[in-house]
């Protein structure tokens, strides 16, 4: 084989495509933990005015 620049190390390979799922599942948690909790979300209303 004289081509060696055309070869592909297929372990590398496999390592990033794992490596980009990981990445595409991480996104997508994310995603959905800030729909559930906005990070910068409504400031909460403080409590009942004290009566005096």
């Amino acid at each position: 084989m004289s081509h060696d620049d055309k070869l592909i190390d297929l372990s590398a390979e496999r390592d990033k495509r794992v490596h980009d799922l990981n990445d595409k599942r991480l996104n997508e948690v994310r995603q959905a933990f800030e729909l559930a909790m906005p990070l910068k979300g409504k400031k909460k209303p403080k409590g009942k005015p004290k009566k005096r």
